[in-house]
């Protein structure tokens, strides 16, 4: 059985920033379950990176609209009788649960995070590079010293008002991977450019190679059209270049 490694490409910006935080999100949960100092650092500075994007994004809303949309184009499906519509309503009844979660959320959500003075002193010396050693932050220092159940407990309390966002950007980010069918194609010369129909609302690109394959893919593109080279790096050159060969691969033109 092949193993395939997948490049994806954000269509628009909601995606571009949800799959950032889908990324710091899963970074946090790797590192919160570790029992080393570095580990909790780590957790730490997810979680510090999650804050900021929170920050300059009214990340509530954008979610909101974009569960409203996929209830809406689910539940225009249901007239289509080739479609299972118990799995349909399944997936509306789950989706229309993630909005009313987070619709229950008061006010802006990650505020109450900084109502711990520890996380407050760690975010207001988190912009210094190397601002939190142990000189600096002695609250800190003694923090990450504290047994493991102290301060999974504390991570915890801290994750908590993100919990409703990571679980309904889980449900988008997934359903819009699997929303459309992939096909194959082949990139000549590394190169592959093709155009998308502008009446779908095409949000993400997927591509999959072998992961044996000694290349790597490079995506850029926009509404309308997007490239593909296929690119690999060679021991004498400073910067990777287009390989040569023709390169098979899978695309998955995420529409939904």
């Amino acid at each position: 059985m092949s193993t395939h490694t997948f490049y994806e490409f954000p269509l628009n910006e909601r995606i571009r920033v949800f799959m950032r935080l889908e990324q710091l999100f899963q970074q946090f949960e790797h590192f919160v379950e570790g029992t080393t100092i570095f580990d909790k650092r780590a957790a730490i500075s997810a979680l510090l990176d999650i804050m900021k994007i929170f920050n300059r994004n009214d990340l509530k809303s954008e979610i909101l609209k974009e569960l409203d949309r996929q209830s809406k184009t689910l539940s225009d499906l249901l007239s289509n009788k080739e479609i299972d519509s118990e799995k349909l309503e399944r997936f509306i009844k789950s989706v229309n649960g993630l909005s009313k979660n987070l619709y229950k959320a008061n006010g802006k959500i990650g505020v109450k995070i900084m109502e711990s003075g520890l996380f407050k002193s760690i975010s207001q010396r988190s912009s210094i590079p190397g601002g939190m050693c142990s000189f600096d932050l002695p609250e800190y220092h003694y923090w990450l010293e504290q047994g493991h159940n102290v301060q999974q407990h504390d991570l915890k309390q801290w994750i908590e008002p993100f919990v409703g966002i990571r679980n309904a950007l889980k449900f988008i980010l997934n359903f819009i991977r699997q929303s459309s069918t992939p096909t194959q194609e082949i990139a000549e010369s590394g190169f592959f450019q093709s155009g998308l129909e502008q009446a779908k609302p095409f949000q993400l690109l997927r591509v999959a190679i072998e992961e044996s394959s000694l290349c790597f893919a490079e995506i850029s593109g926009g509404k309308q059209r997007f490239t593909i080279r296929f690119m690999s790096k060679s021991p004498d050159k400073v910067r990777p270049s287009q390989v040569s060969d023709n390169v098979s691969f899978s695309l998955t033109r995420c529409a939904f």
